[in-house]
């Protein structure tokens, strides 16, 4: 069977999104590292540092200079953290020849983003699934989250504010959105790791960043209990009770959410250790001890991981 029109004229547009990969001998900063693994640099850093997971060598200035296999050991050890290994078994076995696969092709995340953004312009969903589809197919979770789904989704939600996109394209885009990534997060309950139950604050109806934070403890290790949109603060007292979490999170978009419940998130907060998140975190200015979470959902996954690790370790 020949394939359509349409099927070849996807699989080119979404084949230019991809460059030729780097040869086995190129070196690699620890930035150029970092941006293709998703791995921050301080973490890089520290698992070089106590696990010997990377093996660097030195330029002529002195600077270290990364390989491909040290990309392939760090997605190997990303992989076992997410099943839930620690980290010190998980890099003993990432560093293993027979655990380590190939790297996959290196990407351009302003293309993948463009593409993304004519593929729900014209409601093309099986268009996007192919983007997408090869997005992942091409870089670590946390990579495709910080470089392309993430910023989509923020330039998608400025377009809309400036007239720029339709409500039909923002709620055809964020409808496939859901799914993938509800898709990604299947079992994110499971694990022996640290639970965080993940909400969205009353009348709050954006949640696919939390969906995406989630996604990034996930691959950290966590155990996620995931209420979703526009959930009373009483339910979630509830759920947490019965779910016990190391860290509750509330998310809104916009500060007012966290304004109209503040008294309710104080008494929230003094049952669980509380977070708020999302875009109106920052600019609620709540008088409440509470984790401000207001960065991009990758980062912020990797700062509540490192301070929990932190305390844990005192």
């Amino acid at each position: 069977m020949q394939p359509s029109e349409s099927a070849c004229a996807c699989q080119g547009s979404v084949q230019r999104l991809y460059i030729e990969r780097v040869p086995d001998t190129a070196l690699l900063r620890i930035g150029e590292l970092s941006r293709r693994s998703g791995v921050s640099r301080e973490l890089l850093r520290a698992w070089e540092r106590r696990y010997d997971l990377l093996h660097p060598t030195r330029s002529d200035g002195g600077l270290r200079l990364y390989s491909d296999r040290d990309l392939e050991r760090v997605r190997a050890m990303q992989r076992h953290l997410a099943s839930g290994l620690a980290a010190a078994e998980a890099a003993r076995l990432a560093s293993t020849d027979r655990d380590v696969q190939p790297a996959a092709p290196a990407f351009a995340p302003e293309e993948a983003r463009a593409e993304l953004t004519a593929a729900f312009a014209d409601f093309d969903e099986a268009r996007a699934h192919a983007v997408l589809d090869s997005l992942f197919a091409a870089t670590t979770q946390d990579a495709a989250l910080s470089t392309v789904i993430v910023p989509y989704l923020h330039e998608l939600g400025q377009r809309w504010e400036s007239g720029d996109a339709t409500v039909a394209e923002e709620h055809f885009a964020s409808g496939v959105m859901r799914g993938r990534l509800l898709g990604l997060a299947r079992d994110w309950g499971r694990g022996l790791g640290p639970g965080v139950l993940l909400a969205c604050a009353p009348r709050e109806l954006h949640d696919l960043g939390l969906i995406a934070f989630g996604l990034a403890l996930r691959a950290r290790g966590w155990r996620i209990g995931f209420l979703g949109q526009d959930t009373p603060l009483d339910s979630v007292s509830s759920a947490a009770r019965a779910f016990a979490p190391r860290f509750v999170v509330i998310s809104s978009v916009d500060a007012k959410r966290f304004r109209a419940v503040v008294d309710q998130l104080r008494e929230l907060g003094s049952e669980v250790t509380l977070c708020i998140a999302g875009a109106g975190a920052e600019r609620a200015r709540l008088d409440l001890d509470v984790i401000t979470l207001s960065g991009d959902p990758v980062a912020e996954a990797e700062r509540l991981t490192q301070m929990t690790s932190s305390s844990e370790s005192r």
